[in-house]
């Protein structure tokens, strides 16, 4: 079962939420249950958690949520989309479902807003994973390769089989099939007039990331005093000695990795990444 839930994000920005349940409950009973919040990455959306969620509901209250400029949330076409603003769009969900003290599972750029809001309200975050997100600074370099990446979208896809061909086998980012990253980007597209096209805004996208490539995360890293789980793909983003080296910052860290996983940890094979964190989140999460 899922529930949408709008909630209010800074500057009076719509943000679409959904609760999973694996059961029918009693509301009481559900509200009563550790928060779980899910955030996704750049041009993801609340239901590439789905699964994750399904299986978090059989104990906790799991809430995925569109992040301003992705999914079914409103995209103001002047944004603001700054790390601020993701972060206290994160807070002010926290705040108004009453999911604190939660843990936050984001992958990507949605656990970079994990941590940044982890750092800056301790007294609302009881545990944190950290799915595939570099600390380290990534350059002016990344971000003229995502630019030069969108611009070669043949949008607008025919079919949505199209759409996970190029993504899954014909994208020249691929380095081998990948069914699972064809699904994941068939998740985020929508039928125009003229064919399937991106529920986001590329430009916007563009402008989200921006606001985090330049800059190395560490300090903030280091301010998260909650107990944290860096996970990686063996073929992720996010190298070993870079993972390990945030296990050594957080001052509560753990690390695990996925094998035969590349970026799409949670995608990619669902089954090792509940096996991965599971154990973390009975840890923590066990009332």
């Amino acid at each position: 079962m899922v529930r949408r839930i709008d909630v209010t994000g800074t500057g009076g920005v719509r943000l679409a939420a959904w609760e999973f349940a694996e059961q029918p409950k009693a509301r009481a009973e559900s509200e009563r249950a550790p928060g779980v919040l899910l955030l996704h990455g750049l041009m993801g959306r609340a239901s590439h958690w789905a699964s994750t969620a399904r299986w978090l509901a059989e104990k906790h209250r799991a809430v995925a949520i569109d992040q301003r400029g992705h999914g079914r949330s409103d995209k103001p076409a002047d944004g603001p989309f700054t790390r601020e603003v993701y972060v206290a769009d994160a807070e002010a969900a926290v705040e108004q479902l009453g999911l604190a003290p939660v843990t936050l599972i984001g992958h990507s750029m949605g656990a970079l807003t994990a941590w940044q809001l982890a750092a800056k309200r301790p007294d609302l975050v009881r545990a944190l994973v950290i799915c595939d997100m570099r600390a380290s600074a990534l350059g002016a370099a990344s971000q003229r390769e995502w630019e030069d990446w969108f611009k070669s979208w043949p949008v607008p896809f025919a079919t949505l089989a199209d759409v996970r061909k190029w993504f899954g086998e014909d994208d020249p980012w691929v380095e081998r099939p990948s069914p699972a990253r064809g699904e994941f980007f068939a998740e985020v597209m929508a039928e125009r007039a003229d064919g399937w096209r991106p529920v986001f805004s590329r430009r916007q996208m563009l402008t989200s990331r921006e606001t985090w490539v330049y800059d190395a995360h560490w300090e903030e890293l280091a301010q998260v005093d909650c107990p944290a789980l860096v996970v990686r793909g063996l073929d992720g983003e996010l190298g070993r000695a870079e993972a390990q080296e945030m296990v050594r910052v957080l001052p509560r860290g753990q690390y695990a990795e996925v094998s035969d996983a590349g970026h799409l940890v949670h995608y990619d094979q669902p089954e090792g990444w509940r096996t991965a964190i599971e154990p973390f989140l009975d840890g923590v999460l066990t009332p």
